[in-house]
């Protein structure tokens, strides 16, 4: 390796003799071995003892029918799960791997796949360190190994040591050369050993996992009750034993979990598309209950544009013009010269620059780095004309200030609040100028230098408190980061969808209202605080951030980590977002941590549960969105499911209350066509349910997937209408043919009759369907083709249903026949009874809420 690094024709080399830097893909888990698991889960468990006993008690038919609702539950679900997992890993291959190299005499940014033995790295603050490396300078360095070694504490790293894949560079900035990638790295052996490890369950998947048991409990107490009822009654064991299985089965909703795990992958997907890359499924689901967004002000609210706008000098005010990143722009005002000096020291204690690349100008690095490139450019200056700093004090969150040793000058950039007192003369007309410029919405920077005395390299070892001391003030940078277009709009959205929203800030506190005031967000009365000034005291901290449009400024991350904690205490729903090295720990106690994927760093994003691509604040309220979609379909399903469960099992519970005179409705198979025809596909067409209109309209949902709404709606309005309905066309097909209580019914009659219940049931459910895609809105206001997924859905509902009345193995197997026109008529009520009953109680809804 040159100085320079590789060139490319050596790297293209090394690359294809060792293979692209990534870890060997883990041993995947055999097909077969997944598919097991979906058959062996707790439901699957209860099933397969019941098809068991089945045969036992000489009902092959029930048991066969019992091994198919089994076997096909669990291969949908292995289906999904494999769907949730490829889109998971597509998401994440969206995720920024590009790190900075040099090569041929050029630093250069190429994916981390593409690293070989021997580059040059380039590392600053932030970045995942992407290879094993040994570090040939390092200035400040600190790198976090907790994730080898379990330590919380970053290590401090100098020049010759060694640092590994997969780490964090938390402080400081380094070049080093690449000595191991891909599967001969650490992490890899690592991660061999710990590929097996399961992860702990998710809040959401414990919460499904406890509605399912008490299904399970509830379904199987009841059978039991049911199965005593019968023998009391006098019906042998083997009917009774039938009987029992048939009201188990009619309470178990076995396409739940499914149809949950579809919800979240397609709500996940959909954010993807709308570039909000979600880490894990189940915080699709918490992003619906965000009441508290806590966001930064830079890159998010902002464009992250920075462009230099004006240098203060004891010349007077330069005004400078220009587009973006190009060096192109004109240049206006007093002390033109000592404006210019200003400009190239701060971009001498700078490593962000401003490239040409694709006929674009961009920024390489840190914006604000790359705005005072193009300052220095636009006054003349040349910025490849400088020495190289022999030593780096690197910006770290509580110096807020950077500084560069260049030969005998000591060159230092920062917040003016970190550089002033360090500097001999600044008096407080300049304290006034920052003040000036920031109530304008300018982020100030103030520049500074010092003449060191000595040989050179005197100063190499010292400690930063005595470098930067007793420094001169060069001047004031005021930078300008503009609002993006539509962040207004988006600002207003957030609050009619009831969410609270703070800016929280690094900048100085007259920026960060200047900014508030511009887009919107500050609110009434004005509220502004300085991280300095938060209360110690939690719930004091609490209560006084629990307002909207409140701005808390220079703010440190650990002051960040703080603000999660006290508004959770107030039992909010927190989206925090952040980006730099030291956020980590306030993403990861934020209940939805929220990390920018364009500007942000590595260790923000890993500690992220969603990531920006667009690092855009709109996305926060676009994935709020779907993630509420997502909550309220988990709603509608389950509506839908339990509503069927109701109406399966209402003929069990009259033929019980009736001693066993009452003849059944439905039989067992019957509940399993039910539950295989009806309940599966358009149960998933719901968890499909896109984003209604008025979802941001109205407060977060509460986070309970069983709660009192949905409890009053299907036990006490959908179900018994779809019930009564169903035991009516049964109750009319049985009396009208001529039989009498007390009589033992004609066999053919009562096929007639119990298919006139299963029709009912069937429409009931069709109806049902549209009823459930809103809590509020009548289906004929949401149309009735807009979710083609449900249309498909409820033609292929009528399709089971002809088969399963018209069929004649078929419709003998599940014990009924086609019903007379009055049976029909009859069941066709259900329709228009349930949409009826579901319209009565939305108004009644309505009226009540007002």
């Amino acid at each position: 390796m040159t100085a320079a690094g590789l060139t490319s024709g050596q790297a293209a080399e090394l690359l294809k003799q060792a293979g692209p830097n990534i870890l060997p893909a883990e041993k995947p888990v055999p097909q077969w071995r997944k598919l097991w698991g979906e058959l062996t889960h707790f439901f699957a468990l209860m099933l397969w003892c019941a098809a068991a006993l089945a045969f036992l008690a000489d009902l092959p038919q029930l048991g066969v029918a019992i091994i198919v609702v089994v076997l096909v539950n669990g291969i949908f679900a292995h289906i999904q799960q494999e769907r949730a997992q490829h889109a998971a890993e597509r998401l994440r291959g969206l995720l920024p791997a590009d790190v900075m190299v040099r090569r041929d005499g050029r630093v250069r940014k190429v994916h981390a796949s593409e690293l070989v033995v021997s580059d040059a790295v380039l590392l600053t603050a932030g970045d995942r360190i992407p290879a094993d490396v040994l570090l040939a300078t390092a200035q400040a360095c600190a790198v976090d190994e907790s994730m080898l070694t379990g330590e919380s504490d970053p290590v401090p790293k100098t020049a010759g040591d060694s640092a590994w894949a997969g780490t964090f560079l938390v402080n400081g900035d380094a070049e080093a050369t690449v000595t191991a990638t891909g599967g001969r790295t650490r992490l890899a052996g690592i991660s061999a050993l710990t590929s097996g490890a399961v992860p702990p369950p998710t809040p959401l998947s414990l919460e499904l996992r406890r509605i399912v048991r008490v299904v399970a409990s509830v379904a199987l107490g009841i059978a039991a009750l049911f199965f005593l009822v019968s023998l009391l009654v006098g019906i042998e064991w083997r009917d009774s034993f039938l009987f029992a299985i048939g009201v188990a089965v009619a309470l178990v909703p076995e396409g739940l979990l499914p149809t949950v795990t579809l919800s979240l992958a397609m709500g996940a997907q959909r954010m993807a598309s709308r570039n909000a890359l979600v880490r894990n499924l189940e915080a699709v689901e918490t992003l619906g209950s965000t009441t508290f967004i806590c966001t930064d002000k830079t890159g998010t609210l902002t464009q992250n544009r920075m462009n230099a706008v004006e240098v203060f000098t004891s010349g007077g005010s330069v005004h400078i013009a220009g587009e973006g990143y190009n060096p192109e722009g004109t240049v206006q005002g007093d002390g033109q010269e000592k404006a210019a000096e200003t400009a190239l020291a701060a971009l001498a204690a700078s490593q962000g620059r401003a490239e040409l690349h694709d006929g674009q100008w961009r920024a390489l690095g840190d914006p604000m780095e790359a705005a005072i490139d193009v300052l220095a450019r636009r006054m003349g200056g040349e910025a490849d004309s400088r020495m190289a700093p022999s030593r780096r004090l690197a910006f770290d969150p509580s110096r807020r200030r950077e500084s560069a040793i260049v030969g005998q000058d000591l060159f230092c950039k920062g917040a003016p609040e970190a550089v002033l007192p360090l500097c001999s003369g600044a008096d407080g007309q300049v304290a006034d100028q920052v003040q000036l410029m920031a109530s304008r919405g300018l982020r100030v920077i103030a520049v500074a230098r010092r003449r060191l005395d000595g040989p050179p390299g005197a100063w190499e070892s010292r400690p930063s408190g005595d470098i930067e001391r007793g420094m001169e003030l060069l001047g004031l940078i005021g930078l300008h980061d503009p609002p993006r277009p539509d962040v207004g709009d988006v600002i207003r959205t957030a609050r009619t969808a009831g969410l609270k929203l703070a800016m929280i800030t690094g900048d100085h506190p007259a920026t960060a209202a200047a900014i508030a005031r511009e887009i919107g967000l500050m609110g009434a009365p004005e509220f502004v605080l300085e991280g300095s000034d938060l209360p110690e005291d939690e719930q004091l901290l609490g209560a006084l951030l629990d307002r909207d449009g409140v701005v808390v400024s220079r703010v440190s991350p650990e002051q960040k980590l703080r603000v999660a904690k006290a508004l959770q205490s107030r039992g909010h729903v927190v989206a925090m977002t952040g980006d730099g090295v030291n956020d980590g720990p306030a993403l990861r106690e934020a209940d939805i941590g929220v990390a920018m994927g364009l500007s942000g760093t590595d260790v923000a994003r890993e500690a992220a549960d969603l990531v920006l691509l667009d690092d855009h604040f709109a996305t926060i309220v676009a994935a709020i969105e779907q993630g509420r979609a997502t909550y309220s379909n988990i709603h509608r399903f389950l509506t839908y499911h339990l509503t069927d469960n109701v109406a399966e099992l209402t003929p069990f519970v009259v033929w019980a209350l009736s001693g066993g005179q009452f003849p059944l409705a439905l039989g067992v198979l019957q509940i399993l066509a039910l539950d295989i025809g009806t309940d599966l596909l358009p149960a998933l067409a719901l968890g499909a349910e896109p984003p209604g209109k008025h979802v941001l309209s109205r407060p977060p949902e509460r986070r309970h997937l069983m709660d009192r709404q949905l409890m009053v709606r299907v036990f006490c309005v959908l179900g018994p209408v779809e019930a009564l309905v169903e035991m009516t066309a049964f109750s009319l097909v049985l009396f009208g043919g001529g039989w009498t209580r007390g009589e033992p019914p004609d066999p053919g009659l009562v096929m007639a009759a119990s298919g006139a219940a299963f029709t009912a049931v069937v429409l009931g459910q069709l109806a049902n369907a549209y009823a459930c895609r809103s809590a509020t809105t009548p289906p004929w206001r949401l149309g009735w083709g807009s979710n083609k997924l449900l249309a498909w859905a409820v033609l292929a509902e009528l399709a089971v249903l002809a088969a399963c009345l018209y069929v004649p193995q078929l419709a003998a197997l599940l014990g009924q026949a086609p019903p007379p026109a009055s049976g029909f008529l009859v069941a066709a009520m259900a329709i228009p009874a349930v949409l009826a009953a579901d319209w009565a109680y939305k108004a009644f809804r309505g009226r009540s809420a007002r």
